[in-house]
């Protein structure tokens, strides 16, 4: 029977870094041990999926991937399928399978085993499993310093497999440690002695031992160890239990990105997997009202994956952000005139028209002609042919700066809000806002990437369409 695993991996964790004494010291505050990683104004965890998607399916005909699983804590509706919409932002195929699992900084792991088991069964032949969270913490709260947010996306296939999953142990528990409710605002937490020891302490050594003793390997005979952990001296503790040398520890990221919920075991995997060689086993681990602990081989495809933006590319592509009031402004903890919670928000009938446009970001290309366009309109600018167009795919692309302006009157929660016309390879023009980028570095012939990203939130809402970023190559 052919093995059934990781055929390829893409991360993403926002450029911004908030540092850790900026939360404690209020505005402009600096020092503080570290620092966590900030989701801009315009992200949240459904732009993040996006983005590691996409990282992901690079070089991947994306006809191919027949299912999408998104795990989340965060998702901003309470009742729309998230993985729906990803897949449209992603322009996978109509007919794609897709499912959300949610509710515990376990969905990662569980929404993974479910990709696992329909690969198996032949049910589904490629899936793509993201996990993402931007995760609401109590303003100045330890959990706010310890929280971070990312995303995390694995292709699973049974072709090309970089690490396959040898044993899994599974174990569901019921304690109310770390929880939010429907009408709860932030995350809230029990007493922290209580959380560690009873809750992840419990439930993280009984998970590493089952697995260890189906396995037969001893500690000393793993090359990595990758767990979840709620915070750096937690983590220590319960490793440390069971004699793993700090050589073999992965890095918690901890005052680097910082406990970014569903995604944090998704996100350490990805970074132990980039440092990888082939036949390689690490032991990964994650907790949630219960635990889930593997035991993963790495094979020789594993040596492809450091080629993608993982981990280490991200950690590089850093801009410090040191003004506390500025990031409640990007929460929306913070007073101001403009409430963007108020009005009717896009009409729905409208979304459902330019959904191709606006979600798959496509344009359209002249049949007569060649000439590539973009919104969609009904007679080529070019040669004047009429309802003689072809779809295509603008997202993946890159593209450069024709015109830009900025605009320090339009309510941004960043301002100036950059307002940019972009010609895509292709040669397609767009109107669109450029992100992740300060107007010293804007400049006409500037190469830019798109991504995903909130317009704006209406009515409880949130909208989204792409807008243009740098390219960043930091290392």
């Amino acid at each position: 029977m052919s093995q059934v695993g990781i055929r390829s991996q893409g991360v993403y964790i926002p450029m911004l870094r908030l540092a850790l004494g900026a939360i404690s010291g209020g505005r402009k505050a600096s020092g503080g041990s570290g620092e966590r990683s900030v989701a801009y104004f315009d992200e949240d965890a459904v732009t993040m999926a996006v983005a590691a998607g996409t990282n992901c399916l690079e070089g991947i005909e994306r006809s191919t991937v027949d299912g999408l699983l998104f795990a989340s804590t965060s998702y901003p509706y309470r009742e729309k399928q998230g993985a729906s919409l990803i897949a449209k932002a992603l322009d996978l195929r109509r007919d794609v399978f897709t499912a959300d699992f949610c509710d515990t900084t376990r969905a990662g792991t569980i929404a993974l085993r479910a990709a696992l088991d329909a690969v198996r069964a032949g049910s589904l032949q490629q899936v793509l499993v993201i996990a993402s969270d931007a995760r609401p913490a109590p303003p100045r709260s330890p959990l706010e310093r310890n929280f971070g947010d990312a995303a995390v996306a694995f292709l699973i296939a049974r072709e090309e497999v970089a690490a396959d999953f040898a044993i899994h142990v599974c174990l569901a528990d019921e304690i109310r440690d770390i929880w939010r409710t429907e009408h709860d605002r932030f995350v809230r937490s029990w007493e922290e002695r209580f959380v560690v020891e009873h809750g992840y302490g419990d439930n993280l050594r009984d998970a590493i031992s089952r697995c260890l003793q189906r396995s037969g390997l001893q500690t000393s005979e793993l090359d990595k160890v990758a767990v979840y952990s709620p915070d750096a001296r937690s983590h220590l503790g319960v490793l440390r239990r069971f004699g793993f040398e700090s050589n073999r520890i992965q890095d918690p990221l901890f005052g680097r990105v910082g406990n970014c919920g569903a995604a944090l075991a998704p996100l350490l995997l990805a970074a132990a997997l980039e440092e990888a060689r082939p036949g390689q086993r690490i032991l990964w681990a994650n907790y949630g009202d219960g635990a889930d602990a593997f035991l993963v081989q790495t094979q020789e495809p594993v040596t492809g994956l450091v080629r993608r933006r993982g981990v280490a590319w991200h950690l590089a592509r850093r801009k410090e952000f040191s003004d506390y009031d500025r990031f409640l402004a990007f929460r929306d903890l913070y007073p101001s005139d403009a409430d963007r919670r108020g009005g009717q928000g896009v009409s729905a009938t409208v979304h459902f028209r330019d959904r191709n446009e606006d979600i798959s970001f496509h344009g359209q290309r002249c049949r007569r002609c060649g000439t590539e366009q973009f919104p969609f309109q009904r007679v080529c600018f070019q040669c004047f042919a009429r309802d003689d167009f072809e779809e295509v795919r603008l997202s993946d692309r890159q593209g450069k700066v024709m015109s830009f302006t900025f605009d320090y009157f339009a309510g941004s929660p960043d301002p100036p809000l950059i307002v940019t016309t972009i010609e895509a390879q292709g040669g397609a023009r767009v109107y669109l806002q450029m992100t992740d980028a300060s107007p010293n570095e804007v400049k006409l012939d500037l190469p830019v990437e798109f991504t995903f990203r909130k317009i704006h939130e209406y009515g409880g809402t949130p909208n989204y369409f792409w807008k243009c970023t740098p390219v960043r190559n930091p290392l």
